[in-house]
């Protein structure tokens, strides 16, 4: 017999031992009287993997789960067990109930590569007196009204940029080509964080290429999407078998250096100004300045200040970016409602050459409520990142959660639950007008909407794109008149989705932009 198919027969056999061994170490037991929640039944060692394998976006797979098995679901995924939500009222019970129990992180093995994950605020358990102190900063001087306040020149200045380049390049009578709606937007928005994070571009609008900070950024996100041994059967861990966890080193070692190299800069500038006397108005103003006093203050590491920029540069550019192109995808297909809200931008008063400031957009109900609707629709975090049950005793719809389980929350379908909404699967903003509809905003109370999510883990992020993607889609729908491709009819516009590590069109968005007269 080859060596090759011995090893792969040891191989087979260890694993299938220690999955015993480990099996019964981790049996999830049920908390007093209440039933583990219902699942399509597991294979041996591999468990609900293959019903995955559907082809289908992730989070289509397992509303369709759902749908045979419940609202509260669990799947064995190796040697793990998770336990899956969702309906609005699982969502509701779970939040309003459980948000301290579920409130830990089920850390990938690749986030775990040079210790990212124990000083990240986005992996560190909320438990964790780190995890407070960097979400305090956060909140305080990035997405406080003041903070946002500050950064607005910024964001305005960004976005004006933004649709210069799509004019330029273009919407000119002599061009007038197509535009990747995606790309172009994600280059802008890219700009406009690290603008507002440490003021410095890091891609030029429009380019195929970018700056290395962007390539490596965008690699390391993609690294969690991929399948890892490792997480589905942790005994594995030490060995790391595909290698994931020592690529991702590699990665965060280069982004690291390079934030490094801003951080250094700006400390050597912070010095020189101490040193000269030089007055306030010499600073930047920007989130870097405030993250060097508070380390000159002893009130964070060193370290600290280089994960909080990748934390805010890594997750803040995708929401905003992926959920402008949806919304445009929307309105292109849906001709009606694109009318209604350049109708609402054009009786705003804004002339031709006027750009459109953040106040602005946040004075547009129908613009708002497109946005929510497209945020309804196409959450740009289907799944959200996975929770993790850090106690027992929790109980959601009579089924209990056992702890060490991972929690996932398809907001995809808790928002496209026809217990909550009229026609859940159609592109309808008027839904977010009125007096009732108000009530429901993006801060997680009204469990029917949740796409930032809920309670103590929700995306810090989220009062920035709450500002800004109104920015970007008034901006680009008051400069120009957007017209689908020739022998693209709104019916034909395909808006199936794809999910990696975030839910984006499987097909890019393409339009051509005409100058308004």
């Amino acid at each position: 017999m080859e060596p090759e198919l011995w090893l792969l027969l040891w191989a087979t056999l260890a694993i299938s031992l220690l999955y015993l061994y480990y099996a019964r170490l981790r049996r999830p037991r049920s908390s007093g009287a209440a039933r583990l929640p219902p699942g399509p039944r597991p294979l041996p060692l591999i468990g609900n993997l293959l019903d995955l394998r559907s082809g289908n976006p992730l989070h289509h797979t397992l509303a369709r789960l759902a749908r045979a098995h419940g609202p509260v679901m669990r799947l064995r995924l190796g040697l793990t067990t998770a336990i899956v939500i969702s309906s609005r009222d699982a969502a509701r019970e779970a939040f309003t109930k459980h948000d301290r129990r579920l409130s830990s992180r089920a850390v990938p093995d690749t986030r775990q590569a040079l210790g990212f994950s124990s000083r990240s605020m986005i992996w560190l358990p909320s438990s964790d007196p780190l995890w407070k102190t960097l979400r305090g900063i956060v909140a305080t001087h990035v997405f406080s009204p003041r903070g946002l306040a500050a950064a607005r020149g910024a964001h305005e200045r960004k976005v004006r940029d933004l649709v210069r380049y799509v004019r330029d390049h273009h919407a000119a009578a002599a061009a007038r080509r197509e535009v990747d709606v995606g790309q172009v937007v994600y280059g802008g928005v890219l700009n406009l964080v690290s603008s507002a994070l440490f003021s410095a571009d890091v891609v030029d609008v429009g380019a195929e290429s970018a700056h290395g900070l962007r390539v490596l950024v965008e690699e390391v996100i993609e690294m969690v999407a991929k399948p890892n041994v490792s997480d589905f059967f942790p005994v594995l861990r030490p060995l790391d078998l595909q290698g994931l966890r020592r690529y991702a080193a590699g990665h965060y070692g280069k982004v690291f250096r390079i934030l490094d190299g801003i951080i250094d800069r700006r400390l050597a500038e912070s010095s020189a100004a101490s040193s000269n006397s030089l007055s306030q108005d010499d600073k930047h103003g920007d989130f870097l300045d405030v993250l060097v006093e508070l380390m000159a203050a002893g009130k964070i590491a060193r370290d600290n200040v280089t994960t909080i920029l990748f934390d805010m540069f890594a997750a803040g550019s995708d929401t905003i970016a992926i959920t402008v192109e949806w919304a445009m995808a929307e309105l292109l297909r849906n001709p009606g409602e694109m009318a209604k809200v350049r109708a609402e931008i054009e009786g705003a008063g804004l002339g031709s050459e006027e750009a459109v400031e953040e106040t602005d957009a946040a004075g547009l109900p129908y613009l708002q409520a497109v946005v929510k609707e497209a945020m309804r629709l196409h959450p740009v975090a289907p799944i959200m990142l996975p929770h993790q049950a850090a106690e027992d005793g929790v109980e959601v719809c009579g089924c209990a959660v056992p702890k060490g389980s991972t929690v996932i929350f398809n907001t995809w379908a808790i928002m496209r639950d026809p217990a909550a909404w009229e026609r859940p699967d159609e592109f309808v903003p008027e839904r977010f007008l009125g007096s009732a509809a108000a009530e429901i905003d993006f801060r997680g109370k009204k469990y029917e909407f949740i796409p930032f999510g809920s309670g103590r883990r929700m995306c810090p992020g989220l009062p920035m794109a709450e500002r800004v993607v109104p920015l970007i889609l008034a901006s680009l729908l008051h400069a120009f008149e957007w017209r689908l491709p020739d022998g693209v009819s709104p019916e034909r516009l395909d808006v199936s989705e794809k999910f990696t590590t975030a839910n984006v069109l499987a097909v890019p968005l393409k339009a051509v932009p005409v100058v308004m007269a």
